[in-house]
C-alpha cells in the first residue's frame, strides 16, 4: 500500500469517486426535502455544500491543466462549457415546474412573482417558503461563482502562479465579509465553493500536493473517511454548540476538502463510492436536484398508497426524479455538452485560421540550415 503521487494525480483523467460523493449528496438533499423526521439523521440540509465543495475543486483543476496544457486558461472555452453543461437542462427543469404548477393550480401566482429571478439565476433572491423550484438556489449561487473566479485565477496568474493560493485564502475571507444585510449569509456559500477552489490550487502544487500526500494512502485515508462520518453524524450537535448553522457549514466545507484527497488515492473511500451504481447516479446527479420537486407529484400519482413525509416516500421519489434525469442525460445533456465540444472546436479552427501567418525566410540554394532546438513541452509542470 502506497499514496498517490502528484504524478499520478495530474495522469487522472476521471474522478470517479467524486461522483459517486456527488451521488450520495444528491439522495440526502431528496430525503431531506421528503423523507420526513426519520429521515433527519442523515442531515440531508448540508448536502448542497458537499456540491459546492466538489464544484469549486473540479473547475479550478481543470483551469489549472488547461493553463499546463496550453499555456492559458480560456475564459471563451469555459464559459462555453459552463453554459452548455448548465443552462439546458436547468430551463426544461424550470418548464417542467411551471407547467406542474400550472396544472396544479397552487403556488402559481408566488412562481410568477419569483420567475425574473429563475430566469436571471438570481434564485437566491427573494426567497418565499413555498416558491416552487426554490431549491435551486444553489445554481444560482454556482453561476456567480462560475463568473467570478475564472477571471481572478487568470488575472492573479498573469502576475505569479505563486500568488494563487494566496488569492483563494484571500477570497474566502473576503466573501465571509458580511458587508449588508443582503450579503450577510450569502458569502458562507460562496466561501465553500472557495474553498473546493484552494483545495484544487494546493493539489496542483507539487508542495502542496506532498502536504495533503499522506491522506491519500490507504490507511489514512480509512482513518479520515471514518472521522469525517463522525463529522457529518454531529452536525446537529455542532449547530446546537454555535447556536448557528454557519460555523457548521464551513466546517463541513473544510471536512469534505479534507474528505476529497483519500478518494483520489487506493483507499477503501475511493472503492466504495467508484462502484458503478453510485457513479451512475452522480452523472445525473444535476437532474436528479433538479427535477426532485417535479418528480413528487408523480410519484403520488404512481404510488397513492404510499405516506408522504417518509423514508420510502423519499426512496420512491429518488427513484421517479433519477429515471427522469437517466432519460434527460442520454436525450439532452450528453447532446449539448457534445455541442459545446464541437462550438469549442470551432472556434479555436477560427482563432487559428485568424492569425496572422509570417512567411518562412528564402534560404539561399548551397545554405546550410540546422535543426531547430526542441521546444518544451507544452503540458510540463512548471517547479513551484
Amino acid at each position: 500500500m502506497r499514496r498517490l503521487t502528484h504524478a499520478e494525480f495530474l495522469a487522472m483523467r476521471r474522478f470517479d469517486a467524486l461522483d459517486g460523493l456527488r451521488a450520495v449528496a444528491a439522495v440526502i438533499v431528496v430525503f431531506f426535502h421528503y423523507g420526513g423526521p426519520q429521515s433527519r439523521f442523515l442531515s440531508g440540509w448540508i448536502g448542497v455544500h458537499a456540491f459546492f465543495v466538489l464544484s469549486g475543486f473540479l473547475i479550478t483543476t481543470l483551469m489549472l491543466r488547461e493553463r499546463d496544457r496550453t499555456g492559458r486558461i480560456s475564459l471563451r472555452n469555459f464559459y462555453i462549457r459552463r453554459v452548455f453543461r448548465i443552462v439546458p437542462l436547468y430551463y426544461l427543469g424550470l418548464l417542467i415546474t411551471m407547467v406542474a404548477v400550472y396544472r396544479s393550480g397552487h403556488g402559481w401566482a408566488v412562481l410568477m412573482d419569483h420567475l425574473p429571478n429563475y430566469l436571471g439565476f438570481m434564485n437566491e433572491y427573494h426567497l418565499a417558503g413555498d416558491t416552487p423550484y426554490l431549491h435551486t438556489w444553489t445554481i444560482g449561487i454556482e453561476q456567480k461563482f462560475y463568473l467570478v473566479w475564472p477571471l481572478a485565477l487568470i488575472l492573479v496568474g498573469l502576475i505569479s502562479d505563486r500568488l494563487r493560493i494566496p488569492l483563494a485564502v484571500a477570497a474566502i475571507a473576503l466573501v465571509l465579509v458580511p458587508y449588508n444585510e443582503t450579503w450577510k449569509g450569502m458569502g458562507l456559500h460562496y466561501s465553500v465553493l472557495l474553498i473546493g477552489a484552494l483545495l484544487a490550487v494546493v493539489l496542483h502544487s507539487r508542495r502542496g500536493f506532498a502536504l495533503l500526500s499522506p491522506l491519500t494512502h490507504p490507511v489514512v485515508g480509512a482513518v479520515a473517511g471514518a472521522g469525517f462520518l463522525v463529522l457529518h453524524a454531529h452536525l446537529p450537535d455542532l449547530t446546537d454548540h454555535f447556536g448557528s448553522e454557519q460555523p457548521t457549514i464551513f466546517l463541513f466545507g473544510l471536512g469534505v476538502a479534507l474528505l476529497l484527497p483519500t478518494l483520489l488515492g487506493p483507499g477503501p473511500g475511493r472503492l466504495l463510492l467508484s462502484l458503478r451504481p453510485l457513479v451512475f447516479v452522480g452523472e445525473r446527479s444535476y437532474g436528479l436536484y433538479l427535477l426532485q420537486a417535479s418528480a413528487v407529484s408523480l410519484t403520488a400519482a404512481l404510488a397513492p398508497w404510499l405516506p408522504g413525509g417518509t423514508p420510502t416516500f423519499a426512496a420512491a421519489v429518488c427513484l421517479v426524479a433519477l429515471a427522469a434525469a437517466d432519460l434527460l442525460h442520454r436525450r439532452l445533456e450528453t447532446p449539448m455538452i457534445e455541442a459545446g465540444r464541437r462550438l469549442i472546436t470551432w472556434c479555436d479552427t477560427v482563432s487559428r485560421r485568424a492569425r496572422p501567418t509570417v512567411p518562412a525566410p528564402a534560404v539561399a540554394p548551397d545554405t546550410t540550415v540546422a535543426p531547430p532546438a526542441t521546444p518544451a513541452l507544452a503540458g510540463s509542470p512548471r517547479p513551484e
